[in-house]
């Protein structure tokens, strides 16, 4: 099980859920940003397209816009948490 408990600064903010590509992701929107956390566990060789599904999630699920280059793991880059901005 994956944890889905938001950074201190999107607590309070609704969840909100996405599959892309088969893989789950919550995603918290707060402002222009969304924190993007992944649920599920992913081999070695299919974590170099979880960025890109990060920011398809993060549009798809708050229905703006994700800002190009804007994708930040939180932790590492083969983090399960990451951050990006919005146009919304």
């Amino acid at each position: 099980m994956a944890c889905t408990t938001p950074s201190p600064d999107f607590l309070g903010a609704p969840r909100l859920d996405a599959v892309i590509e088969g893989t789950r992701f919550a995603v918290y929107r707060r402002g222009n940003e969304a924190q993007v956390i992944r649920l599920d566990r992913l081999s070695r060789a299919e974590l170099g397209a979880v960025p890109d599904r990060m920011i398809r999630a993060a549009g798809e699920a708050t229905g703006c816009a994700p800002v190009a280059r804007s994708w930040r793991p939180v932790g590492g880059p083969n983090s399960a948490v990451a951050r990006v901005n919005l146009r919304c």
